[in-house]
């Protein structure tokens, strides 16, 4: 069945996100068409206003401003211990947990050789500097457990100064997970992170 010109657009232009198939697309755009014209205003100038957004010149979040709500505060400033990661969404999920309350960096990927992703395509010389200018003195690895995750890891560990304390989160069993149905890669990454009980 052919659907309308205007139609297919807005389906084609929704699967431009990941995740998104062409069903799903369109049933979400069908949903939107029941909308009434202010509601469809309001969401096209809320897509719009998108690209006004600008990144944080300290972590890289995304900001109305020159720095993050996160970055604007002195108390998180102050503690010197910074949480890197790979992308925004692990920001938002760290920072949603309310458990760290330092700032954020993020790298904005992991180091591929075979992708031809360097150091300098990802926000580690930024860091770097930023350890040395802010004067951390903890950093928090919170990358992803792979090859690539390990190798960045490793190469962010040989930029820092010996000074500067850095620790990677620890990987493992999640809360409730069943050791019989675990892959042989979680089950020794959580032997490896193993603690003593006190």
């Amino acid at each position: 069945m052919e659907l309308p010109e205007t139609l297919n657009f807005a389906v084609t232009q929704m699967t431009k996100i990941p995740g998104v198939g062409e069903k799903t697309a369109l049933r979400q755009i069908l949903t939107i068409c029941r909308w009434d014209r202010d509601q469809l205003s309001a969401l096209g100038r809320s897509l719009i206003n998108l690209g006004d957004l600008n990144c944080c010149v300290d972590c890289g979040f995304y900001t109305d401003e020159t720095r993050c709500q996160v970055c604007q505060q002195d108390s998180r400033r102050d503690l010197g211990s910074v949480c890197v990661v790979e992308t925004i969404s692990d920001f938002i999920a760290i920072e949603n947990s309310n458990t760290f309350k330092g700032t954020y960096h993020i790298l904005g990927g992991v180091l591929n050789p075979l992708l031809g992703i360097g150091p300098d395509s990802l926000r580690i010389p930024e860091l770097v500097k930023r350890i040395m200018s802010e004067k951390k003195t903890e950093i928090i690895l919170a990358v992803n457990p792979s090859v690539e995750g390990d190798a960045t890891c490793s190469y962010i560990k040989q930029e820092i100064p010996d000074e500067v304390k850095v620790e990677r989160i620890g990987f493992g069993i999640p809360m409730g997970g069943n050791l019989e149905y675990l892959d042989s890669l979680t089950i020794s990454k959580a032997l490896e992170n193993r603690k003593r009980l006190d």
